[in-house]
């Protein structure tokens, strides 16, 4: 029984080494993919993509651990987003896996909980970013993601986490 909890241990220590990787290489490309496909590949959310696969396949501390560092690894790399935008996606992506796991107790469903924890998230993102945009902090639209891809990625975000999850309980109750 200790093995098999040492392999699992492992296995999910492997698994968030590999998505941290991944996280990092993906996000570190994405200006570079952009600019080769003639596509703005960050509407698709690049670093909400990487916490999402974190929160899916690895552990929360994870989740939280890339979430605190993806903004931050893309602004030291890239100098984008500016520094106060990084904060303000790290804000976000902590806000959104802190979110996920505590509605995930209140609702018990993946979907609704993931959904709703990138709205809210969302919706505390938009607010953050209007005031720094009225203090003169920051230069930018405050919708500079069109909101019908926003919802469309949210939708797949929280299909990706159901289905996960879902499988998951499958496998257990086998």
């Amino acid at each position: 029984m200790a093995n098999a909890i040492s392999l699992s241990k492992s296995q999910i220590n492997i698994r968030s080494i590999i998505i941290d990787v991944l996280g990092l290489t993906f996000v570190y490309f994405v200006p570079t993919l952009s600019h080769l496909v003639g596509l703005p590949i960050y509407l698709i959310e690049p670093m909400r993509i990487m916490v999402v696969l974190a929160m899916a396949h690895t552990n929360r501390t994870n989740a939280y651990i890339l979430a605190l560092t993806l903004p931050v690894f893309s602004y030291a790399i890239s100098m984008h987003p500016v520094f106060a935008k990084s904060l303000l996606i790290t804000a976000e992506l902590l806000l959104n896996v802190w979110l996920f796991y505590y509605l995930l107790k209140k609702f018990n469903n993946q979907f609704a909980a993931m959904l709703s924890s990138i709205i809210m998230s969302k919706i505390a993102y938009y607010f953050m970013k209007f005031v720094l945009i009225n203090s003169l902090i920051i230069e930018s639209e405050l919708f500079s993601t069109p909101i019908m891809l926003q919802i469309v990625m949210s939708l797949i975000f929280s299909a990706y986490i159901y289905l996960i999850f879902r499988r998951r309980e499958i496998q257990r109750s086998n």
